[in-house]
Protein backbone atom coordinates (compact mmCIF):
# COMPACT_ATOMS: atom_id res chain seq x y z
CA UNK A 1 0.00 0.00 0.00
CA UNK A 2 1.49 3.31 -1.13
CA UNK A 3 0.83 6.90 -0.03
CA UNK A 4 -1.15 7.63 -3.21
CA UNK A 5 -3.30 4.53 -2.75
CA UNK A 6 -6.92 5.15 -1.72
CA UNK A 7 -8.30 1.62 -1.76
CA UNK A 8 -6.60 -1.77 -1.42
CA UNK A 9 -8.03 -5.28 -1.41
CA UNK A 10 -5.60 -7.86 -0.06
CA UNK A 11 -6.19 -11.56 -0.69
CA UNK A 12 -9.95 -11.03 -0.50
CA UNK A 13 -12.36 -13.92 -0.72
CA UNK A 14 -16.14 -13.77 -0.93
CA UNK A 15 -18.63 -16.61 -0.92
CA UNK A 16 -22.36 -17.08 -0.46
CA UNK A 17 -24.45 -19.98 0.74
CA UNK A 18 -27.50 -20.57 -1.43
CA UNK A 19 -29.52 -23.47 -0.12
CA UNK A 20 -27.11 -26.39 0.02
CA UNK A 21 -24.81 -24.76 -2.53
CA UNK A 22 -21.64 -22.87 -1.56
CA UNK A 23 -20.92 -20.21 -4.18
CA UNK A 24 -17.42 -18.73 -4.22
CA UNK A 25 -17.21 -15.40 -6.06
CA UNK A 26 -13.66 -14.31 -5.19
CA UNK A 27 -10.70 -16.32 -3.97
CA UNK A 28 -7.54 -14.34 -3.19
CA UNK A 29 -8.53 -11.16 -5.07
CA UNK A 30 -6.03 -8.29 -4.97
CA UNK A 31 -6.47 -4.78 -6.35
CA UNK A 32 -5.21 -1.27 -5.70
CA UNK A 33 -6.96 1.96 -6.57
CA UNK A 34 -5.02 5.22 -6.53
CA UNK A 35 -6.42 8.56 -5.46
CA UNK A 36 -7.93 10.31 -8.45
CA UNK A 37 -8.32 7.12 -10.48
CA UNK A 38 -11.26 6.65 -12.86
CA UNK A 39 -11.65 2.91 -13.23
CA UNK A 40 -14.12 1.04 -15.43
CA UNK A 41 -14.90 -2.55 -14.52
CA UNK A 42 -16.29 -4.79 -17.26
CA UNK A 43 -17.08 -8.47 -17.42
CA UNK A 44 -19.76 -11.02 -18.27
CA UNK A 45 -22.90 -11.45 -16.22
CA UNK A 46 -22.14 -13.35 -13.03
CA UNK A 47 -18.46 -12.41 -13.00
CA UNK A 48 -18.75 -10.65 -9.63
CA UNK A 49 -18.94 -6.99 -10.70
CA UNK A 50 -21.87 -6.02 -8.47
CA UNK A 51 -20.51 -8.06 -5.55
CA UNK A 52 -17.20 -6.20 -5.87
CA UNK A 53 -18.94 -2.83 -5.99
CA UNK A 54 -20.96 -3.73 -2.90
CA UNK A 55 -17.78 -4.70 -1.05
CA UNK A 56 -16.06 -1.47 -2.05
CA UNK A 57 -19.09 0.46 -0.83
CA UNK A 58 -19.19 -1.36 2.49
CA UNK A 59 -22.58 -2.90 1.70
CA UNK A 60 -21.14 -6.44 1.66
CA UNK A 61 -18.25 -7.63 3.81
CA UNK A 62 -15.62 -10.05 2.47
CA UNK A 63 -15.49 -13.63 3.72
CA UNK A 64 -11.72 -13.32 4.15
CA UNK A 65 -8.76 -11.04 3.46
CA UNK A 66 -8.30 -7.36 4.19
CA UNK A 67 -9.95 -4.21 2.83
CA UNK A 68 -8.07 -0.94 3.37
CA UNK A 69 -9.41 2.55 2.61
CA UNK A 70 -7.25 5.65 2.99
CA UNK A 71 -4.86 3.83 5.31
CA UNK A 72 -7.47 2.25 7.59
CA UNK A 73 -9.07 -1.20 7.57
CA UNK A 74 -12.80 -1.17 6.88
CA UNK A 75 -13.57 -4.90 6.79
CA UNK A 76 -13.36 -5.02 10.59
CA UNK A 77 -15.92 -2.25 11.20
CA UNK A 78 -19.29 -2.91 12.80
CA UNK A 79 -22.53 -2.23 10.90
CA UNK A 80 -23.01 1.14 12.62
CA UNK A 81 -19.38 2.10 11.99
CA UNK A 82 -19.75 1.07 8.33
CA UNK A 83 -22.86 3.22 7.97
CA UNK A 84 -20.95 6.28 9.25
CA UNK A 85 -17.97 5.41 7.03
CA UNK A 86 -20.20 5.19 3.93
CA UNK A 87 -21.89 8.49 4.75
CA UNK A 88 -18.52 10.24 5.04
CA UNK A 89 -16.61 8.63 2.17
CA UNK A 90 -18.79 7.06 -0.54
CA UNK A 91 -21.31 8.33 -3.08
CA UNK A 92 -23.44 5.84 -5.03
CA UNK A 93 -24.84 6.30 -8.56
CA UNK A 94 -27.22 3.64 -9.90
CA UNK A 95 -28.59 2.67 -13.31
CA UNK A 96 -32.19 3.49 -12.42
CA UNK A 97 -31.43 6.66 -10.41
CA UNK A 98 -33.13 5.42 -7.20
CA UNK A 99 -34.74 8.80 -6.57
CA UNK A 100 -37.60 9.12 -4.09
CA UNK A 101 -40.62 9.88 -6.32
CA UNK A 102 -42.44 11.90 -3.65
CA UNK A 103 -39.50 14.27 -3.10
CA UNK A 104 -38.40 17.11 -5.37
CA UNK A 105 -34.85 17.32 -6.73
CA UNK A 106 -33.51 19.38 -3.81
CA UNK A 107 -35.00 17.03 -1.22
CA UNK A 108 -33.57 13.99 -3.02
CA UNK A 109 -30.14 15.58 -3.04
CA UNK A 110 -30.47 16.39 0.66
CA UNK A 111 -30.98 12.76 1.76
CA UNK A 112 -27.28 11.89 2.45
CA UNK A 113 -26.90 15.11 4.45
CA UNK A 114 -29.58 14.00 6.91
CA UNK A 115 -26.98 11.55 8.25
CA UNK A 116 -24.60 14.41 9.07
CA UNK A 117 -24.55 17.10 11.76
CA UNK A 118 -24.90 19.97 9.28
CA UNK A 119 -27.38 22.72 10.08
CA UNK A 120 -30.38 23.34 7.82
CA UNK A 121 -28.61 26.42 6.41
CA UNK A 122 -25.44 24.42 5.68
CA UNK A 123 -27.48 21.64 4.03
CA UNK A 124 -29.26 24.21 1.83
CA UNK A 125 -25.92 25.65 0.67
CA UNK A 126 -24.53 22.17 -0.12
CA UNK A 127 -27.67 21.26 -2.09
CA UNK A 128 -27.47 24.45 -4.13
CA UNK A 129 -23.79 23.85 -4.89
CA UNK A 130 -24.37 20.24 -5.98
CA UNK A 131 -27.34 21.09 -8.23
CA UNK A 132 -25.40 23.98 -9.77
CA UNK A 133 -22.49 21.66 -10.51
CA UNK A 134 -24.73 19.28 -12.48
CA UNK A 135 -26.53 22.13 -14.26
CA UNK A 136 -29.90 21.76 -12.55
CA UNK A 137 -30.19 24.87 -10.37
CA UNK A 138 -33.46 25.71 -12.12
CA UNK A 139 -34.95 22.27 -11.42
CA UNK A 140 -34.58 22.18 -7.64
CA UNK A 141 -38.35 22.16 -7.05
CA UNK A 142 -39.18 19.69 -9.83
CA UNK A 143 -40.34 16.18 -9.00
CA UNK A 144 -38.60 13.18 -10.65
CA UNK A 145 -41.70 12.56 -12.79
CA UNK A 146 -41.28 16.06 -14.25
CA UNK A 147 -37.73 15.38 -15.45
CA UNK A 148 -36.13 13.37 -18.25
CA UNK A 149 -34.00 10.32 -17.58
CA UNK A 150 -30.83 12.32 -18.07
CA UNK A 151 -32.01 15.01 -15.67
CA UNK A 152 -32.93 12.39 -13.08
CA UNK A 153 -29.45 10.89 -13.35
CA UNK A 154 -27.97 14.36 -12.87
CA UNK A 155 -29.99 14.69 -9.67
CA UNK A 156 -28.65 11.28 -8.63
CA UNK A 157 -25.09 12.51 -9.27
CA UNK A 158 -25.77 15.66 -7.25
CA UNK A 159 -27.03 13.45 -4.41
CA UNK A 160 -23.89 11.30 -4.67
CA UNK A 161 -21.50 14.28 -4.44
CA UNK A 162 -23.39 16.56 -2.03
CA UNK A 163 -21.49 15.29 1.03
CA UNK A 164 -18.15 15.65 -0.84
CA UNK A 165 -17.17 11.94 -0.70
CA UNK A 166 -13.71 10.75 -1.70
CA UNK A 167 -15.11 7.84 -3.74
CA UNK A 168 -17.93 7.55 -6.29
CA UNK A 169 -19.26 4.07 -7.08
CA UNK A 170 -21.28 3.91 -10.29
CA UNK A 171 -23.31 0.81 -11.20
CA UNK A 172 -24.21 0.96 -14.92
CA UNK A 173 -24.82 4.74 -14.62
CA UNK A 174 -25.76 5.12 -18.29
CA UNK A 175 -27.48 1.77 -18.85
CA UNK A 176 -30.96 3.34 -19.08
CA UNK A 177 -30.00 6.32 -21.25
CA UNK A 178 -29.69 7.01 -24.99
CA UNK A 179 -26.19 7.49 -26.39
CA UNK A 180 -26.17 11.30 -26.43
CA UNK A 181 -27.50 11.59 -22.88
CA UNK A 182 -25.14 8.83 -21.73
CA UNK A 183 -22.17 10.74 -23.15
CA UNK A 184 -23.27 13.89 -21.30
CA UNK A 185 -23.41 11.97 -18.02
CA UNK A 186 -20.00 10.37 -18.66
CA UNK A 187 -18.49 13.77 -19.47
CA UNK A 188 -19.82 14.97 -16.12
CA UNK A 189 -18.12 12.05 -14.37
CA UNK A 190 -14.89 12.93 -16.18
CA UNK A 191 -15.24 16.52 -14.93
CA UNK A 192 -15.71 15.32 -11.35
CA UNK A 193 -12.62 13.16 -11.73
CA UNK A 194 -10.34 15.69 -13.45
CA UNK A 195 -11.40 18.99 -11.88
CA UNK A 196 -12.55 17.87 -8.43
CA UNK A 197 -10.27 14.89 -7.87
CA UNK A 198 -13.04 12.36 -7.26
CA UNK A 199 -11.94 8.74 -7.40
CA UNK A 200 -14.51 6.90 -9.53
CA UNK A 201 -15.18 3.19 -9.97
CA UNK A 202 -17.74 2.43 -12.65
CA UNK A 203 -19.24 -0.94 -13.50
CA UNK A 204 -20.43 -0.97 -17.10
CA UNK A 205 -21.23 -3.39 -19.92
CA UNK A 206 -20.76 -0.61 -22.51
CA UNK A 207 -17.32 -0.35 -24.18
CA UNK A 208 -18.15 3.22 -25.25
CA UNK A 209 -18.74 4.19 -21.62
CA UNK A 210 -15.51 2.48 -20.52
CA UNK A 211 -13.55 4.75 -22.91
CA UNK A 212 -14.25 7.68 -20.61
CA UNK A 213 -12.31 6.01 -17.78
CA UNK A 214 -8.55 6.22 -17.32
CA UNK A 215 -8.24 2.44 -17.29
CA UNK A 216 -10.39 -0.66 -17.56
CA UNK A 217 -10.30 -3.87 -15.58
CA UNK A 218 -11.99 -6.94 -17.01
CA UNK A 219 -13.44 -9.23 -14.38
CA UNK A 220 -14.00 -12.87 -15.28
CA UNK A 221 -14.65 -15.75 -12.88
CA UNK A 222 -13.55 -13.61 -9.93
CA UNK A 223 -10.21 -12.57 -11.43
CA UNK A 224 -8.98 -9.35 -13.04
CA UNK A 225 -7.35 -8.92 -16.43
CA UNK A 226 -6.25 -5.35 -17.12
CA UNK A 227 -6.26 -4.09 -20.68
CA UNK A 228 -5.11 -0.66 -21.73
CA UNK A 229 -7.65 1.31 -23.68
CA UNK A 230 -6.56 2.61 -27.07
CA UNK A 231 -7.74 6.16 -27.76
Amino acid sequence: MTDDSLYDLKNVSKSFVKGKEHIRVFDGLNMSIKRGDFLAIMGPSGSGKTTLLNMLGGVDQPSGGEVWFDGARVDTLSESQLARWRANNVGFIFQFYNLMPMLNAARNVELPLLLTHLSKKQRKKSIETALELVGLSDRAKHMPSEMSGGQQQRVAIARAIVSDPKLLLCDEPTGDLDRQTADEILEMLQLLNREFGKTIIMVTHDPEAAKYAKRTLHLDKGEFVERELVA
